[in-house]
């Protein structure tokens, strides 16, 4: 039986639109409308935010707060580090999905020399650096961090000195570069995405689920698939953005996007990826119930929680 522990993260100062930071109580408060006790189960550790940088002028215009987040990177690389050499199997609620490279940077930090495979459950790829940022939103960075990628061929921007060096620490944290091979990423749902993204995941050949497909062929069939095309990974950890489901029902998150999984789609599937023995960590994210409606979005989110959490437990 494996021993979860949950790692909150309250951080919303890479995302574009305020009220993320409030997503990991909004899910709390989702479980106690459902009557539910499953946050008084696990072990809960809080991660110290850099929130208050909101109300600060932004230094880096193509990487905002880019110094908060490289703070956030060293104290989540390192809570998640020590959770996985504890023996405890890392469940994260985050604010905004730039915490994502630093989950990462943690997984690997604990096992440095097996290979780490990532399935992304998101609208969008994340993978623009500060050289090809249309917003300077670093939530749309997280895998360049990961995969230690400039992209200097779609530049676009020129970044003062002070910028370059805070983005060289969130590739090198942990004193690994890269995390993850970029083959080694399984994008699920990907629909909403640059030409400077699209430059990499064609560059790299990277794999792309589309919500079609994942309805055409279904969980199980969709499941197998992906863990047989991570086969060479020791461990695999899997990232549910909650703008991966369709723009009818998610609300609440800062970019929705229509054609996306339903509800019951996603549950099912993540459920199915959740009993594969390679799974070492599970993360849901972007969760902002000021965009949303008596708190829908952090109830779907909990119930795929609730139930990813009871199949890991069985298996």
């Amino acid at each position: 039986m494996k021993n979860i522990k949950i790692i909150e993260v309250k951080s919303e100062i890479g995302a574009g639109t305020r009220g993320a930071s409030l997503g990991v109580d909004a899910i709390k408060i989702a479980a106690l409308d459902f009557m539910s006790n499953f946050f008084v189960h696990f072990p809960t550790e809080a991660i110290e935010t850099e929130n208050k940088l909101l109300f600060e002028p932004i230094e880096s215009p193509y990487a905002k707060r880019i110094k908060g987040t490289v703070n956030m990177y060293e104290r989540i690389s390192k809570s998640v580090c020590e959770t996985v050499k504890a023996n405890w199997f890392p469940v994260l609620l985050s604010g905004d999905h730039s915490t994502a490279g630093a989950t990462i940077a943690g997984l690997k930090m604990a096992h440095p020399k097996s290979k780490l495979g990532v399935i992304w459950i998101d609208a969008h790829a994340d993978l623009h650096t500060p050289y090809t940022t249309p917003s300077g939103n670093m939530h749309g960075m997280p895998l360049a961090t990961a995969i230690a990628e400039d992209n200097l061929d779609c530049k676009v921007h020129e970044l003062d000195e002070q910028t370059t060096g805070m983005w060289n620490a969130l590739k090198n944290i942990g004193k690994i570069a890269p995390k993850v091979l970029p083959e080694d990423i399984v994008f699920i749902s990907l629909r909403d995405y640059e030409k400077e993204e699209d430059y990499l995941i064609k560059q790299y050949g990277m794999k792309v689920i589309t919500t079609n497909e994942v309805r055409r062929k279904g969980p199980e069939n969709i499941s197998r698939s992906v863990f047989r095309y991570l086969s060479d990974c020791d461990y695999i950890y899997v990232s549910f953005d909650v703008d991966s489901l369709d723009a009818s029902i998610s609300k609440g998150t800062g970019t929705p996007v229509s054609n996306g999984l339903r509800e019951r789609e996603a549950e099912d599937l993540i459920a199915k990826f959740m009993q594969h023995r390679k799974i070492c960590c599970f993360e849901i994210t972007e969760v902002n119930p000021t965009l949303d409606r008596e708190n829908l979005m952090a109830e779907i989110a909990f119930n795929i929680l609730q139930r990813s959490v009871n199949v890991l437990m069985m298996n």
